[in-house]
């Protein structure tokens, strides 16, 4: 018989995971994942024992919100989630604000569930179904319900059973007469304020003068559908829908800088159509 080791040594080859007691924070990171469609960054919280938490910073928000909650994570057990939850949730906020939060939260549980050995659904309840349906988002390279539709067809060839596409303000916004606005206002919307650094003060100040009227709420915007930009955003549904048909469901992303009332408008319009919602 082979001769064994003392305690010490066995204790050598348990794995450290089983310890999570002893499990501390002592580092976070970020990646920019190049390609996306978006912006899109991943966190990743290291510790002590080698496992590593993945969590995202929702919605393209800037890495930042993240990044600044590190000095009150570090030396800390990630499996405490309720606690450091409660610790961060005051840097959070409405919509990208709360983007780090979310990913130091994702991350933690990450972290505890790798700890632990058991799956997140396991720590929140249980396993609620197998399977998540997926709604696919899809754009075009030109405002054409024609071609939007025909992307969509690929999207239901890749097995997608829910579809989404954009419906709204930008479609119509270089048609003379389809968009009533304060002048001058329209051009601003096309430009998205951008992200990342800036190199010099003209392109701070242009990027800062974007942000104050993508920042506007709708109802103030002085944004209307005319009837003719109505009719558009109808004919442009229903070249999408002559294509994918009327049996799967299609979702209409943000509508644009656009009033409820207008909102409504829409609405009543493609009613026929059977959107399955409008972001508005």
């Amino acid at each position: 018989m082979a001769k064994t080791g003392g305690a010490d040594e066995a204790l050598n080859r348990v794995n450290a995971n089983s310890r999570p007691s002893q499990l501390r924070i002592t580092d976070m990171r970020v990646a920019e994942i190049v390609g996306a469609p978006f912006t899109s960054t991943l966190l990743k919280i290291y510790t002590n024992q080698g496992i590593v938490g993945l969590g995202e910073v929702r919605d393209g928000a800037s890495a930042t919100y993240a990044l600044m909650l590190k000095s009150r994570l570090l030396g800390e057990n990630p499996c405490d989630i309720d606690r450091l939850f409660r610790r961060i949730k005051q840097f959070g906020g409405h919509g990208r604000q709360g983007g780090g939060v979310s990913a130091v939260e994702i991350a933690l549980w990450d972290l505890a569930g790798k700890a632990y050995g058991v799956p997140i659904y396991q720590m929140l309840g249980g396993r609620f179904r197998e399977k998540v349906r997926l709604y696919c988002d899809t754009d075009a390279t030109v405002p054409s319900g024609t071609e939007t539709g025909k992307r969509l067809k690929q999207r239901m060839a890749l097995g997608f059973t829910f579809l989404k596409m954009d419906l709204g303000l930008m479609q119509i916004a270089d048609v003379p007469g389809a968009v009533v606005s304060p002048a001058g206002s329209l051009e601003g919307y096309r430009v998205h304020p951008g992200r990342g650094p800036v190199k010099t003060t003209e392109e701070r100040r242009a990027r800062n003068a974007a942000y104050d009227l993508h920042n506007v709420p709708h109802p103030f915007t002085g944004l209307h559908f005319s009837d003719k930009g109505l009719d558009l955003l109808e004919q442009y549904i229903a070249e999408v829908r002559e294509i994918i048909g009327m049996d799967v469901p299609l979702a209409i992303d943000h509508v644009g800088h656009i009033s409820l009332q207008n909102g409504i408008r829409l609405a009543r319009r493609i009613e026929k159509y059977v959107p399955a919602w409008l972001e508005m």
